[in-house]
Parts: structure tokens; C-alpha cells; sequence
């Protein structure tokens, strides 16, 4: 299924969405955890740790962050779930040497490991990942039902998924706010604190354009997941998303 997201790129039609995506990543790397903190008012970090609370009684070994960006998720997976060994994945690698600071400094780089992956074709045998967890990052897949087909595939029989998304709300006022804040204050702050004027202005269409509620979850429940649910959080500007293989 070709979804509405999958068209936007942050550079132009002409070319693959992956490849822009990796640019503009790499481009915004130096400001991406100010500019993401700063945007979300601090609220990321209350979504991030909800949603690792929910693997907890999993008690996963082996888990793989999709998406990993800065690694921010990766580690604070690491601290509340303590498993054997977290690998970060993303295709931005001016992203991940961010991380890699990061897990250095923290003393963690026996523990945490970051590869670049293109999402939708992994190197991972089948069935090496006791969990997979995506934050803030699935929408810029470039063709999403293949890349939950790929975490499927490397998950392992009774593993999970968790995927954090940026969604659109659908009440009043927080609907018509969030609009306000995506057109105007998103693109604004981007363009004054990263220089890159289309990143902040490609990231809040692809909110608005990523299948949201119902509609992902069915997508996931396609790509082969069982016990699919979603939640939706702080008044439906984050909503949560998980899965059992």
C-alpha cells in the first residue's frame, strides 16, 4: 500500500525519499536533541519512558532501536530494561556519531552499538531481536509496510514491537493548536537554530500525512503482528503503538 508520507520528501520530488532523508538528517544532527526537546516541551521524554515501561515484564536481552537517530531511546532503554546488548539502527550516520558520544561519555559502548540499516532491507538473521522499538522516526520510512515487514522478520517468536509516533489530534482545541504549531512555531525554530530550512518544514507534513489510530494499526497487524493496540497520548499529539510477533 503506498502511503500519503512515502511521497513527501524533504528535498524535491525528483530521487528516492531514503537518500533525502539521510541528507537531511545529517544536516540537522548537531541541533537535532535541542531542537526535538525544545519542540515537544520536554513531553518526549515522558512518551519515551512510557513507552519502554510497557516491555518491562518482557524483560527483553536482545533489542534493536530502529530509527535510533541520537540514540536517546537506546539508552534509556538500556538503563530502565537492562538487557544484554542494545543496536541502534538508522541511515543517517551524522545522527548516530552523536550517539556515539553519547554511549561513550556514559560508558556504555560495550552495551550499546549503533549500524547503519536501511530499515526496509535489514542484514539481521530472523528472529535475533527479543524487542524492536521505534521513536519518532517510522514516518520517514521509505515504504513503511515493507520496513514492519523487516522488523517482523527479525523479531522473535513472541517478541515485541513498540513504535512511538508524532500524530495529528483530533479534538478540539488541541487539534487547531497543534495546526498552529506545526505550520508556524515548527518550521520558525528549525530553520533559526538548524540553518536547514526544509527539515522543519518536511517534518511537521509528514504528521499530518502518517496513518494514524485505526489505519496503523492495521498496517501493523499486516506486516504479520498479533495483539496489535494503540494509545494515544497527551491529547493525541503522540500516540503509542504495540505489538507481539
Amino acid at each position: 500500500m503506498n502511503y500519503p508520507q512515502e511521497n513527501i520528501k524533504p528535498y524535491g520530488s525528483e530521487g528516492r525519499k531514503a537518500p533525502q532523508v539521510e541528507r537531511m538528517f545529517d544536516n540537522i544532527a548537531h541541533k537535532y536533541d535541542l531542537l526535538n526537546h525544545m519542540l515537544s516541551m520536554g513531553i518526549d521524554k515522558y512518551w519515551r519512558r512510557k513507552a519502554i515501561n510497557w516491555l518491562q515484564p518482557f524483560a527483553p536481552k536482545q533489542i534493536m532501536d530502529v530509527a535510533t537517530g541520537t540514540g536517546d531511546f537506546a539508552i534509556l532503554a538500556y538503563r530502565m530494561l537492562q538487557p544484554d546488548k542494545v543496536i541502534g539502527t538508522d541511515i543517517s550516520e551524522g545522527m548516530m556519531n552523536v550517539g556515539r558520544d553519547k554511549v561513550e561519555k556514559y560508558n556504555l559502548s560495550d552495551k550499546i552499538h549503533f549500524i547503519r540499516e536501511d530499515c526496509t532491507s535489514l542484514s539481521f538473521e530472523s528472529g535475533k531481536f527479543d524487542a524492536i522499538t521505534v521513536a519518532f522516526g517510522i514516518r520517514n520510512f521509505e515504504d513503511l509496510d515493507k520496513g514492519l515487514r523487516e522488523m517482523q522478520r527479525v523479531l522473535c517468536p513472541g517478541g515485541h514491537l513498540v513504535i512511538l509516533e508524532l500524530t495529528t489530534p483530533e479534538r478540539f482545541p488541541m487539534k487547531q493548536l497543534f495546526a498552529i504549531y506545526s505550520k508556524i512555531v515548527i518550521p520558525t525554530l528549525g530553520k533559526l537554530l538548524s540553518k536547514d530550512k526544509n527539515a522543519y518544514s518536511y517534518l511537521p507534513q509528514t504528521i499530518k500525512a502518517f496513518p494514524q489510530g485505526e489505519v496503523m494499526k492495521e498496517a501493523i497487524a499486516k506486516a504479520g503482528f498479533s495483539v496489535v493496540s494503540f494509545e494515544r497520548l497527551t491529547m493525541g499529539i503522540c500516540t503509542l503503538y504495540t505489538a507481539t510477533k
